[in-house]
C-alpha cells in the first residue's frame, strides 16, 4: 500500500466513513490512476474534467456510478492532498428521472419458490419481509433477534446508523428453523464454503452469491422486470400501502 493511500485511508477513518465506504473510495481513486498510469496526485484539473467526459461520453456509466467516482475523487483531492478546485464543484451528473422496479406479491412468490438453496431464499424472504437492504440482510446476527418485542436491531445500516424494524411471526419461526440447521453462534447466514461447516463459519456469505442466487431464480421464474435484490425492499415499501 503506498503512502498515499494510507493517507487518504486515515482520513476516512478519521471523519468516520464506514469500512465499505472506504473501499469504495479507494477503488475509485485507484481506478483514475489506472486511467491516467500515473499517481493521482500529479492528475491536473483538466485531466480530472477529461476523466469525467471520458466516463459518460465513452463509458456511458450509471449516473449513480460516475456520483460514486466524484465523491471519492472529490474527498481525495479536497481532504488527502487539500486542493480546492472549482471544477469538482459542479461536475455532477444530471439526476435521472426514473421510478423503481416494483414486484408484485405474487411475483415476489414466485421468484422465492425459484430459490433452491435454503440459505439463499430463507435470507432473501427475510430483506423482502422486513424491508432490508442487502448487507444489512446477510449481516444479520442471532444477538440482533429481539423475540420477545419481534423486532431486528439492524446494526450500522446506510449512513452508519441503527434502526429496530418489525419481525413477524411467521419470519421468526422461519429463522429459528434455520438457525437449527447450522447453529452458527454468530451469524444468522454464515458463509457456506466447501469442507467448512456452517457452524464454525467466522464471516457471513458473500453477498454477491446472494445476488447470483437472485438473479438465477428471476430467469427461471420467467418474470421480465429488471429486478435485483434491492427491488425486494421497494416492493415491501410499496405492499405497506
Amino acid at each position: 500500500m503506498t503512502a498515499l493511500r494510507q493517507k487518504m485511508i486515515e482520513d476516512m477513518q478519521l471523519r468516520g466513513l464506514s469500512a465499505r465506504t472506504q473501499e469504495t473510495y479507494a477503488q475509485a481513486v485507484s481506478q483514475l490512476a489506472k486511467h491516467y498510469h500515473k499517481s493521482p496526485d500529479q492528475i491536473d484539473e483538466e485531466e480530472l474534467r477529461q476523466y469525467f467526459l471520458y466516463l459518460m461520453n465513452v463509458k456511458h456509466v450509471a449516473r449513480n456510478t460516475c456520483t460514486i467516482a466524484l465523491c471519492s475523487i472529490k474527498f481525495f483531492y479536497e481532504h488527502t492532498l487539500e486542493r480546492q478546485w472549482h471544477f469538482l464543484e459542479f461536475a455532477r451528473p444530471a439526476k435521472e428521472k426514473k421510478l423503481p422496479v416494483v414486484l408484485s406479491v405474487e411475483e415476489v412468490a414466485a421468484i422465492l419458490a425459484c430459490v433452491h438453496v435454503q440459505h439463499y431464499r430463507v435470507c432473501l424472504t427475510i430483506i423482502y419481509a422486513c424491508g432490508l437492504r442487502l448487507l444489512e440482510g446477510v449481516h444479520l446476527q442471532v444477538k440482533n433477534i429481539d423475540s420477545a418485542r419481534k423486532m431486528l436491531h439492524i446494526c450500522q445500516g446506510k449512513g452508519g446508523r441503527d434502526r429496530y424494524v418489525p419481525l413477524p411471526e411467521a419470519s421468526l419461526g422461519m429463522l429459528r428453523r434455520h438457525w437449527l440447521t447450522h447453529r452458527n453462534r454468530v451469524w444468522l447466514f454464515p458463509a457456506l464454503r466447501t469442507g467448512q461447516s456452517p457452524e464454525h463459519a467466522n464471516e457471513p456469505m458473500n453477498e454477491s452469491s446472494m445476488q447470483k442466487a437472485f438473479r438465477a431464480a428471476l430467469r427461471e421464474s420467467g418474470i421480465h422486470k429488471n429486478a435485483t435484490v434491492h427491488t425486494l425492499r421497494h416492493s415491501y415499501a410499496t405492499h405497506l400501502l
